[in-house]
């Protein structure tokens, strides 16, 4: 009876430190928070178990988190407004610089998800973005960004990265970012599709004119040549006079100037 008291108190004590105990995610770093509200500055790493009947444990995603900067209205280089600019940028946040960040940034800067989980600097992220979106698409014309799209991307990189370093941010690494949508104002498309179209009708009238001349040019040189003519209308005759000697020809249209002669055979 002793040892069954035993076993049942056992798997009673485990079963409570288990209930008690938080065991940190891959891709996420832990800091301890103590009963009287005093942050512990070691970092848990992924795997490690932490007893949370006393304090508890903050979890911190630190790898390939995602901000999504949408519905952004830039001005571009022509100075037209565009109508839509998104972005998604990715972070990395090094594990050793999660106890620094948290503790020593301002919590606006960071983000909580439903589950609880803290995204170290995503507000800090997503504002540096913004700034950066605006920043390089005053460098572009409105109709050009798309042509551009892989370079606007390494100039926001770019200049997100320098931001970071000239805060001493080093324990963030922007990965990479990624353009979606560049949409220019309606008022630029439509005078594009103008432009496209007032081209396209300059190019068909061009065509129409050289046409033109062309069937000028070959008038003018046939009325310039009338002796050609003669020997067309001479060659012509001879063909019909050729067809009719062969039997070839029992029908002939008598211009109203004709001044030859036709046998008509008797019947």
């Amino acid at each position: 009876m002793k040892k069954i008291a035993l076993a049942i108190a056992a798997a009673i004590a485990l079963g409570a430190l288990a209930s008690g105990c938080t065991i940190v995610d891959t891709g996420e770093v832990g800091l301890r928070v103590n009963f009287d509200k005093t942050i512990e500055a070691e970092e848990r790493v992924a795997g490690s178990f932490n007893q949370t009947i006393i304090g508890k444990i903050l979890t911190f995603p630190v790898k390939d988190v995602t901000v999504d900067v949408q519905n952004l209205t830039p001005l571009a280089a022509d100075n037209s407004t565009m109508k839509d600019f998104d972005i998604s940028v990715i972070y990395n946040i090094t594990p050793s610089s999660v106890s620094d960040l948290y503790i020593n940034k301002s919590r606006s800067f960071h983000t909580v998800d439903d589950s609880g989980d803290i995204y170290l600097m995503h507000a800090y992220i997503y504002q540096t973005a913004r700034n950066a979106v605006y920043k390089t698409a005053r460098k572009y014309e409105a109709l050009n960004m798309n042509d551009n799209r892989a370079q606007i991307e390494q100039e926001i990189q770019e200049i997100m990265a320098a931001t970071l370093n000239a805060e001493k941010l080093n324990g963030i690494v922007i990965s990479q970012v990624r353009v979606g949508s560049m949409m220019p104002s309606d008022a630029v498309k439509a005078s594009a599709d103008n432009l496209v179209r007032a081209k396209n009708e300059e190019k068909t009238k061009e065509v129409e004119v050289q046409i033109a001349k062309k069937e000028a040019e070959r008038i003018a040189a046939l009325n310039a040549n009338a002796g050609a003519i003669s020997y067309m209308q001479a060659q012509a005759q001879m063909k019909i006079a050729e067809g009719i000697a062969e039997g070839k020809v029992q029908t002939v249209v008598i211009p109203y100037d004709f001044k030859g002669m036709v046998n008509v055979t008797a019947k």
